[in-house]
């Protein structure tokens, strides 16, 4: 599984992926989790808000930090 945190890099984006990393752990997934960071890639989603969480290139979520609960319901 492929868990896709898309934005800048700012605090709410870090949020989000730490977030998301402790559901996928929680739930005893194999995955990774890919930044994406570049305003063009970002786009390529039809994001224009972020965060954003995309799951296997598929986005969930635009424009809030999902708490782990969320993403765990989201991932199961």
């Amino acid at each position: 599984m492929k868990i896709q945190i898309l934005g800048t890099g700012c605090p709410k984006c870090e949020k989000l992926a730490a977030n998301a990393r402790a559901a996928a752990d929680d739930l005893g997934l194999d995955y990774t989790i890919e930044k994406v960071t570049q305003i063009s890639d970002i786009m390529a989603f039809g994001v224009m808000l972020t965060p954003a969480l995309a799951i296997d290139g598929q986005v969930k979520s635009v424009g809030k930090v999902l708490s782990t609960d969320d993403i765990r319901i989201i991932l199961g």
